[in-house]
């Protein structure tokens, strides 16, 4: 990685996961024929990119990837399954973001990506675990149901209450 010692690592991680859905995002928003083996290719070459431009390491590039084919896998799911809004799958108020990461998500989820990530090739990976980065919004811990609001991407603590490790989505149905 560039200049380690100037930057909070986990910062650099949240940083380099929002690029890496920058690059995968407008590839794909421009792409004439979308599918979901294109969504996972271009998150595999933004890794790739981020990997040869030393913004990450390998071994970071790997979760990186994993982390972002299920957050958008976990959003693409549930506007899929409630026809509810993406602020709601967040959890809080759009207007506290942190990021223009909430601009690039709804870029990608229109109808025709939300059915894509919907089949069966896009990872379902839907628990969170500490010391893995998240997208924003609202994870509850399952242990004690303590709600973790994320307002940017960021990498998850355990839980403040109990300090259990295991998280999921809160999903109001």
């Amino acid at each position: 990685m560039k200049d380690p010692l100037h930057h909070d690592p986990i910062d650099i991680l949240g940083q380099a996961y929002e690029k890496m859905y920058e690059r995968a995002a407008e590839n794909f928003h421009n792409a004439e024929e979308k599918s979901a083996p294109l969504i996972h290719r271009l998150i595999d070459e933004a890794k790739e990119k981020a990997v040869k431009l030393e913004e990450i390491s390998e071994e970071d590039g790997e979760k990186l990837s994993l982390y972002l084919k299920r957050d958008l896998s976990d959003a693409a799911s549930y506007l899929l399954e409630t026809g509810h809004e993406l602020e709601e799958w967040l959890g809080f108020e759009t207007s506290q973001l942190k990021t223009g990461i909430f601009d690039l998500l709804l870029k990608a989820a229109d109808d025709t990506t939300l059915r894509l990530l919907q089949m069966k090739e896009v990872a379902q990976l839907t628990v969170y675990h500490t010391g893995e980065i998240t997208s924003p919004g609202t994870l509850v811990c399952d242990q004690c149901s303590e709600n973790l609001h994320f307002h940017r991407t960021a990498k998850i603590p355990p839980c403040p209450k109990c300090h259990a490790t295991s998280f999921h989505r809160n999903i109001n149905m």
